[in-house]
């Protein structure tokens, strides 16, 4: 029986096995290996803490996503098929590996940066520098 995701160990292990995925995706994993490059020593980290600050409010984030997916659409276009395998590999590994409350909240709010991701990067005419 899966549990809830409770805490930041919790977080960890959902986010390896999503980069896992991410990384040897078709559609997206060349984001990662040619575009950025990760770092994934200190990038798994830093989505630990954004992940930790998004369902649980620790404060252990203070970067700009949207500066670092504005850079990286200049270096490469994004397209909204790109944030749709995003967020269903997202959807899945939680799903794999999780159920309850959090589980639910984390995939809606996941959702729900995607959707802001893609109206700022993808129509430029509306983007304020937000």
């Amino acid at each position: 029986m899966k549990t809830d995701i409770l805490n930041r160990p919790d977080l960890e292990l959902f986010v390896i096995r999503f980069y896992d995925k991410v990384k040897n995706d078709p559609q997206i994993g060349f984001f990662f290996s040619e575009v950025v490059k990760v770092d994934w020593q200190k990038h798994i980290p830093v989505m630990v803490d954004f992940w930790e600050n998004v369902l649980f409010f620790s404060g252990a984030y203070g970067g700009n996503p949207m500066e670092v997916h504005k850079s990286v659409n200049q270096k490469h276009a994004m397209t909204s098929e790109h944030f749709a395998t995003w967020l269903k590999i997202f959807k899945e590994t939680v799903d794999e590996n999780f159920e309850g409350v959090h589980a639910d909240n984390i995939k809606q709010r996941a959702t729900n940066i995607s959707s802001v991701m893609q109206s700022k990067i993808l129509n430029k005419d509306h983007y304020l520098g937000a």
